[in-house]
């Protein structure tokens, strides 16, 4: 594997973790929002990741890189409160939460971190090799 597929890896992967800290980082923003309707209310997201496989498949021996196929909308159901006396209740009394778990997204948001400055210094480290290579043919 060349040391340029690597750099493309590494971008792709910082790419689908940044998108995954946006999403995590909206859903912890909405977590405490109520509606007055089920359709208002929001719903947690989240990334939905691909290997590149099909150039993984062609090339045997190189690694394949990330794709963010889209972000789609949980489907666990939403928090209803009986809660007439809220400005937000609908005619029966009821409030609606978000179907956001603060303490997952928290989790999910230190591993989406980590896995940032794994490829961050992953593509760190293949620059100093670029550099040390080119220091060799220099003859230092």
């Amino acid at each position: 594997m060349s040391l340029f597929r690597v750099m493309d890896i590494a971008s792709t992967g910082m790419g689908a973790q940044s998108v995954r800290l946006n999403t995590t980082a909206s859903n912890i923003a909405n977590a405490n929002s109520v509606s007055s309707s089920y359709d208002a209310t929001y719903k947690a997201r989240h990334p939905v990741f691909a290997a590149e496989l099909q150039k993984a498949t062609e090339k045997y021996s190189e690694g394949s890189g990330v794709q963010v196929l889209g972000i789609v909308e949980s489907q666990k159901p939403l928090q209803v409160e009986y809660s007439p006396g809220h400005p937000m209740a609908d005619e029966n009394g009821y409030i609606y939460k978000p179907n956001v778990n603060v303490i997952e997204e928290m989790a999910d948001m230190m591993s989406a971190s980590k896995a940032y400055e794994t490829n961050v210094q992953l593509a760190d480290t293949t620059k100093r090799i670029f550099r040390r290579v080119l220091q060799l043919g220099q003859g230092q």
